[in-house]
């Protein structure tokens, strides 16, 4: 059995699967936040719930919003604050008496999808996440690629490509740059951007039923959006040439992205034009993330070696 926990800012959630990936048991508790100690408790406690409810052991991955350094084992760049500059996976290794695996969350998301959701076919998978804020996640043959700095798939923090003039420096990001890939296409970035230019405050759901309503300025904001995340998506065609994209987050059910919107405008801006990489939706939508921290342990005992070597 694998065990997987997400690490959210409100609420940790728990799944247990079979080997073959069907669900057994899920819980939830809210997150203690601002306690590292009663984040500790609070994972190791789901974990031996979902052991007695299943009668079952198993094997532990963890996703949190941040990233474990490979060459100091703290967590760092973590928007749950209270875990920057733990030692989280050790300490929950520990509380658990077991080895435990921590991953960054877009990185579960794009593990998931690409072992047993939409791009399980394919070898090298990008998941980008546009949801509060905007993220991504590297997959190669169903393993993590982190990379020594525990950077890999962190596009977000890349700043939009051949800015306009309008659009340059860009807003300040929370990371201390202007212009980043967040504050362009996540929802926050969306918002701001309609209100920007509309001067109208409105949610990300009501600009889009605005412009199903045939709203001209909420349809431009659309447009706008949609030629923005092209542009960034751009940028991991050049450096990754992934094999597939699945788009993740509260804006990957605009069904704007997959009528040809997204894939069209991305074919015009990777190098040479004539970029064909697929444009997937999520199937396991917000489960992925914790679908993935489970995948964090491949079945065979040679792959789990081979992971431990890489990741």
């Amino acid at each position: 059995m694998r065990i997987g926990v997400d690490v959210g800012g409100t609420k940790i959630e728990a799944i247990a699967l079979d080997p073959a990936g069907l669900e057994l048991q899920r819980i939830r508790v809210a997150t203690p936040r601002g306690d590292y100690p009663g984040t500790i408790a609070a994972v190791s406690r789901l974990v031996h719930e979902l052991e007695n409810l299943t009668a079952q052991t198993g094997t532990v991955g963890v996703g949190i919003p941040g990233t474990v350094v490979k060459s100091t084992g703290l967590v760092k760049n973590a928007n749950s604050t209270w875990l920057n500059g733990r030692p989280l996976q050790h300490d929950l290794s520990i509380a658990l008496d077991r080895q435990v695996r921590c991953a960054n969350d877009a990185n579960c998301f794009a593990i998931s999808e690409a072992t047993d959701g939409a791009a399980r076919d394919y070898p090298v998978v990008f998941g980008g996440i546009f949801g509060t804020g905007c993220g991504g996640g590297i997959s190669i043959n169903g393993r993590v690629h982190a990379g020594p700095n525990g950077l890999g798939g962190e596009w977000g923090h890349t700043q939009l490509p051949w800015p306009t003039a309008e659009e340059s420096p860009g807003m300040l990001c929370y990371c201390g740059h202007h212009g980043c890939l967040e504050t362009w296409i996540s929802g926050t970035g969306f918002e701001w951007d309609f209100a920007r230019v509309t001067s109208r405050n409105l949610r990300g759901v009501e600009i889009v039923a605005a412009a199903e309503a045939g709203d001209v300025e909420a349809n431009e904001a659309l447009d706008r959006l949609v030629e923005r995340m092209a542009r960034g998506l751009s940028t991991i065609v050049n450096v990754l040439d992934p094999d597939a994209i699945v788009i993740g987050g509260g804006l990957s059910n605009l069904a704007r992205l997959y009528e040809g919107g997204l894939s069209s405008r991305l074919r015009d801006y990777g190098f040479g034009g004539g970029v064909e990489t697929p444009i997937l939706r999520n199937i396991h939508g917000d489960s992925s993330g914790v679908r993935g921290a489970a995948w964090l342990w491949p079945l065979a005992r040679r792959d789990a070696d081979d992971l431990d070597r890489i990741s």
